[in-house]
């Protein structure tokens, strides 16, 4: 599972980021500071079983790696190859969930730089540039696709299913669809864009910079929006990654543990009052969204022993896995290594101490034995 991190310039990705991974991408505030890529691993908060079943692992907050990517800026007209239109478009394709981190102060234009924005705008334009990208797809081969529909040699959701896999939509929602808005061989652009905007990836909105007064006046034109401070969020993590205070991504406030000059006590305090507004920086409010909401993810635990809940080497529950919701005992296994996936030959609960099939579906906070 992958997270991308999109906009448009300066509107704080590449921040976003960092905060959420401690990465060190480029940071700056012109366009086009992201030319390539940026990957990082962050984290999405869980439950541990561990203080439910009476081992000893951690306080029972847990912290599972997910893949987070930051794109180039995208810009209007980036359907078109405007801007970094056409890079943003392909390294957006390998994500399953976008965070859109929206410049909430206003104080930038629709192409990054410093002047009058709309906040709303900025919404409505990456959502339209995603479904006339996507549209663009379609529509390249749709009429050589329109003669195979209409001779039976294809049904029409293989057919868009097809020339669309590539960018992580599933078969089923395609066929869901098109069978609701009966798509055939004699569809044309606005039935297909009507289709694109149905599969789309799933788009997390996020105000950053929230700790600015113009955003926080501009937030009621931002309805969902989850309100962040990338900044703020990054000072914490850089802070108590120093031991100067502790902080755990996600909790609404910190300890300072140390003597800090006055300008760092008065910028921590700033940064306190913004979260006691909006219970947190927003980073991790919006990573922990965007995996359980919108994508439906739950966590499970895989051991080699049931009953003490460890490896082979006596780690207590030492991996934790974020899996599809409806996921298998059998997807687990392969999830872990294809050899073990394989040789499976059954699985223990380790809650309820039965033995279950392939076909077990996986629940939220599972701990699992793989046997083969």
């Amino acid at each position: 599972m992958k997270i991308g991190v999109v906009g448009k310039p300066s509107s704080g990705k590449s921040t976003f980021l960092n905060a959420a991974c401690l990465t060190d991408a480029e940071m700056a505030a012109y366009p086009f500071t992201t030319i390539r890529p940026n990957l990082g691993t962050a984290a999405v908060r869980a439950k541990c079983p561990c203080v439910e079943l009476g081992v000893k692992h951690c306080n029972g907050k847990r912290l599972v790696p997910i893949a987070m990517v930051d794109v180039a800026g995208l810009v209007p007209g980036a359907h078109e190859g405007k801007g970094m239109g056409n890079q943003f478009l392909s390294d957006l394709a390998d994500a399953d969930v976008l965070i859109h981190v929206v410049d909430a102060s206003g104080k930038s234009d629709a192409e990054g730089n410093p002047g009058k924005g709309s906040p709303a705008a900025d919404v409505k334009f990456l959502e339209e540039e995603i479904d006339y990208w996507m549209l663009g797809l379609l529509m390249k081969n749709w009429e050589r696709l329109k003669r195979k529909i209409e001779m039976k040699a294809v049904k029409a959701h293989e057919a868009i299913y097809g020339q669309l896999s590539g960018l992580k939509v599933s078969e089923e929602q395609v066929k869901k669809a098109v069978r609701e808005l009966g798509i055939s061989h004699r569809s044309g652009r606005e039935e297909l864009l009507e289709l694109v905007r149905r599969v789309r990836k799933p788009i997390a909105v996020v105000a950053n910079k929230i700790d600015l007064p113009e955003a926080e006046a501009n937030l009621d034109k931002l309805p969902g929006a989850i309100p962040c401070s990338a900044e703020a969020e990054l000072a914490l993590r850089k802070a108590a990654e120093k031991g100067l205070i502790a902080y755990t991504p996600g909790d609404s406030s910190f300890t300072v543990k140390a003597k800090l000059p006055e300008k760092q006590e008065k910028a921590l305090e700033v940064i306190r009052g913004v979260m006691e507004r909006h219970g947190g920086t927003g980073v991790q409010q919006a990573v922990d969204y965007a995996a359980y909401k919108l994508l439906g993810l739950i966590v499970v635990y895989p051991v080699e022993d049931e009953n003490k809940l460890t490896d082979k080497k006596g780690n207590v529950l030492p991996d934790a896995y974020l899996m599809p919701k409806g996921s298998t005992a059998l997807d687990l296994a392969y999830r872990v290594h294809t050899d073990i996936g394989d040789k499976f030959i059954g699985a223990i609960n380790a809650r309820t101490k039965k033995r279950v099939g392939k076909g077990y579906i996986l629940k939220d906070g599972d701990v699992i034995r793989i046997l083969v």
